[in-house]
């Protein structure tokens, strides 16, 4: 089996930057432009934000970030993994280094948006613990959007 490691990296470097190109030409083909939140990769690279790279035998398959809200939260930006690399469980790796990433940060909580077509996105956001949820941040309540939460707090029994 194809070894997979998942680390903090530069969003700038040429195959990582074609990774979040892939994923702008995805998204864009699904959805109409209005609804796409896309962050470049310069956003990517801002203090607020932590990248990460899955790669596989040492080429670039996936990315996520997590940017950090001041309000307490982290929200999951720019995940994707490449089409080819699909069905490694690399979705999950990044899903679970960003949540390690949250915890580590203090984040009361992991907030995403995503859309309606995304099914296997979708999957595994539920899988991992994600519930439904209304519009946060500045996102407009869109027919195409769909919003999740994952609570980090420990439930007091």
């Amino acid at each position: 089996m194809a070894r997979i490691d998942v680390a903090a990296e530069d969003p700038g470097q040429e195959a990582v930057s074609a990774l979040v190109a892939a994923l702008d030409r995805y998204l864009l083909d699904l959805y109409p432009a209005e609804t796409c939140s896309l962050l470049d990769v310069a956003a990517l690279s801002g203090p607020d934000v932590r990248f990460f790279v899955a790669r596989m035998e040492g080429r670039p398959v996936g990315c996520a970030a997590l940017r950090i809200d001041p309000a307490g939260y982290g929200e999951i930006k720019r995940m994707y993994v490449d089409p080819a690399a699909r069905g490694r469980r690399i979705g999950e790796r990044l899903l679970a280094r960003l949540e390690e990433q949250a915890r580590s940060e203090g984040l009361r909580a992991v907030l995403l948006e995503s859309g309606i077509h995304q099914h296997e996105a979708l999957a595994l956001y539920r899988r991992g613990g994600f519930a439904p949820r209304g519009p946060f941040a500045d996102y407009a309540d869109h027919e195409v959007s769909v919003f999740m939460e994952k609570s980090l707090r420990e439930s007091v029994a």
